[in-house]
């Protein structure tokens, strides 16, 4: 199947609201192995949401509309769709249901127009609404899919996961199998990631390959069809070798992993305690750690220490600033011995650098020093980032993750 996915509201197009439903099902439909080829947003007006559906007609044979179903004149997605469908709307009797029940348990009256969001395209498979009024629906006509959502993300998210999904899987050819899988990458941008595998992303067919870049990683979707799971399993451990042949050492995990798991799960798989000491990411560090279940059984503590006097109170020398300063590779690696001793763990980690906008001790916004000290020795890591204040803080606490996570390299 080749989609296109429609939002429909002017508030969409006024920027009142981010089009998230649309980032959400182009996810779930690439787990399917469904192509997404167009996104598209049209407001509140029936003339224009017909062309849109014309033109939507032309060139996809899955059109996914979210919002426009609620109780309101201006939703109006179902009666456009009925009246270009030439299909009738009728009374689901398990909608009606809901909305009644939910009338009678707040003891609020309930309008005429309530009854509206119980309206279904005749023929239509109904989406039930676990968290809302108006069902979805699904209708299969002319060799072409229509599915309709409520637009709040509480309602279709579950909606398309419970619901959508099943249906679409028993739409599609039987017999295909799809699986994919996300490698997650660090260290790498997806510029010379993707020119690194230019031949195998241009060559793509089976498995898909699809690149992705966020929060200053990138990813890579590798997507398999084939008659059994283990077939296409083994089709993308074929291609995911190819890509570890040649960016291996930037690969750290997969799927819904992420930096701060990786790093908290090494460190409890070496039976390790850590502590840090953060100068230019003011706790940033910490938080990752900490936001975690359990991170209270290896992470001790950690003190933000913005000011030298901070710094001499941890443990850094008078010499040390003088001589060298608070942004150098000296200061990083006596902060992360202070804070080891200091709380008795096996790691020390520091950060220290200049976030910007201004130099700092002649030193330009980006300089970065990393220290660590653990029972594998003593490390320190140079950085020079771009980036404003608040990109070069965040990535300075991955940095710290990455480093964590490949002591031995």
């Amino acid at each position: 199947m080749n989609a296109e996915i429609i939002g429909i509201g002017s508030e969409l197009l006024l920027g009142q609201i981010a089009n998230t439903n649309a980032q959400f099902i182009s996810t779930r439909l690439a787990d399917l192995g469904i192509n997404v080829f167009y996104h598209t947003a049209v407001g509140d007006n029936s003339d224009r949401l017909k062309q849109v559906i014309e033109i939507a007609e032309s060139r996809a044979d899955l059109l996914i509309f979210t919002g426009g179903l609620g109780p309101t004149k201006d939703d109006l997605t179902k009666e456009t769709i009925a009246e270009t469908l030439n299909k009738k709307l009728v009374y689901n009797e398990e909608a009606m249901e809901t909305i009644q029940a939910y009338y009678t348990k707040t003891g609020a009256p309930m309008s005429e127009n309530n009854r509206k969001q119980a309206l279904v395209l005749d023929g239509a498979e109904v989406l039930r609404n676990d968290n809302g009024m108006a069902p979805g629906m699904a209708l299969t006509e002319n060799n072409r899919t229509y599915m309709l959502f409520p637009g709040p993300p509480k309602e279709l998210y579950p909606m398309f996961t419970n619901y959508a999904e099943p249906y679409l899987l028993s739409q599609m050819k039987q017999g295909d199998t799809i699986v994919s899988r996300v490698l997650r990458f660090f260290g790498i941008g997806e510029s010379r990631l993707e020119a690194d595998l230019e031949d195998l992303i241009d060559q793509q067919t089976n498995p898909t390959i699809a690149p992705l870049a966020g929060d200053w990683e990138v990813t890579l979707r590798l997507t398999a069809k084939s008659d059994s799971k283990a077939e296409a399993e083994k089709l993308i451990d074929e291609t995911e070798e190819k890509i570890k042949k040649r960016v291996g050492k930037f690969l750290y995990g997969y799927d819904q992993t992420s930096l701060a798991k990786e790093t908290f799960a090494t460190l409890e798989k070496r039976n390790w305690t850590i502590s840090s000491a953060e100068s230019l990411t003011g706790g940033l560090f910490s938080q990752q750690i900490t936001d975690l279940p359990g991170a209270s059984s290896l992470f001790y503590g950690g003190v933000v220490c913005y000011s030298n006097e901070v710094k001499r109170e941890i443990g850094v020398s008078n010499e040390t600033l003088e001589a060298y300063g608070a942004v150098s590779e000296e200061c990083a690696i006596e902060l992360a011995r202070s804070i080891r001793a200091r709380y008795n763990t096996d790691v020390g980690i520091s950060f220290t650098g200049v976030a910007g906008p201004d130099p700092s001790e002649g030193k330009e916004p980006g300089t970065v020093f990393i220290g660590v000290v653990s029972p594998l020795g003593e490390k320190v890591i140079s950085l020079h980032l771009a980036g404003n204040r608040d990109a070069i803080r965040k990535r300075t606490a991955k940095h710290g993750l990455n480093t964590l996570l490949n002591l031995e390299r």
